[in-house]
């Protein structure tokens, strides 16, 4: 089974019907207002679907001059937290966020990362195609029946800054930058105190990942779209990062529907790297 899948809000609205329906985690946040997605969640949400918070649940505590602003959560915390959601090992899990996905990306990153990486699902065009297709809004609070998931951290899928900075310049380093062109040059930066990129890195831009109304893709398009960014060099060797460790696993995730493997997140991301003054800053392209 593919570890990136999409379904539609016609194959959710279905599967709601059906006996033993996924379990669906409200993923919706808004950088600049915290409190967005839990209001938001209340004044509607696709029916049985929970709420998964970016900063309540899906970070850990920000450490002011050494993490980033969405360090990862502490695992054994986080298990606990999908167990009462409902999570068994063989639940089928369907993401979503307001239609571009970031915040979606992040769940399914961490429910790779924890080992469950097989019926995990992102909606296709999120919370704005299911409205698009006419469909309803629940505001029932579910109550989940408590799961058995069981997983551990897979290291293997993580990039430290220490380990990064070691590997600037080697041949085999793609490095790409989930951020929009303007920061990634440091032409401007809302959200960070310095502004700029990591010496070596590319702009992929996660919003190039999706068509006009905010659907992925086509997988050879975004193939390609990879393609471009890796050269000749190998996709095992390939780090993504963006801001602070959002973004970046919306790239994880389209490089995985391209049909490459996925590859390494540098999760502390910019708002990290910046921290430590030792560390090079590059800006423009």
């Amino acid at each position: 089974m593919p570890l990136a899948q999409l379904i539609t809000p016609a194959a959710l609205a279905l599967r709601l019907e059906q006996d033993g329906p996924p379990l669906i985690l409200d993923c919706r946040f808004a950088l600049d207002d915290p409190s967005y997605g839990q209001r938001s969640y209340a004044a509607g949400h696709i029916p049985g679907a929970q709420f998964a918070d970016l900063e309540q649940h899906l970070s850990g505590p920000v450490r002011q001059g050494v993490t980033g602003r969405h360090p990862l959560p502490d695992p054994k915390v986080l298990l606990e937290r999908l167990r009462q959601w409902g999570l068994r090992q063989d639940s089928q899990v369907v993401l979503y966020d307001d239609g571009p996905g970031a915040f979606a990306a992040r769940a399914w990153w961490l429910l790779a990362w924890l080992g469950k990486r097989d019926g995990v699902y992102l909606l296709d065009g999120g919370l704005k195609a299911w409205h698009k297709a006419g469909l309803g809004l629940s505001h029932e609070q579910p109550d989940p029946v408590r799961g058995d998931f069981s997983g551990e951290p897979d290291e293997g899928l993580l990039v430290s800054a220490s380990r990064l900075q070691q590997r600037l310049g080697s041949s085999d380093l793609t490095l790409l930058d989930a951020r929009a062109l303007p920061r990634f040059r440091g032409e401007v930066e809302p959200l960070d105190p310095v502004a700029g990129h990591i010496p070596g890195a590319r702009c992929a831009a996660f919003s190039d990942n999706l068509d006009s109304d905010g659907h992925f893709l086509p997988a050879e398009q975004l193939r390609q779209r990879f393609a471009a960014q890796l050269g000749a060099r190998p996709a095992d060797g390939l780090v993504a990062y963006c801001g602070s460790g959002v973004t970046a696993c919306h790239n994880l995730f389209a490089l995985c529907l391209a049909g490459y493997p996925l590859a390494a997140l540098y999760a502390g991301s910019w708002s990290e790297w910046i921290t430590d003054p030792g560390r090079p800053v590059a800006s423009g392209d």
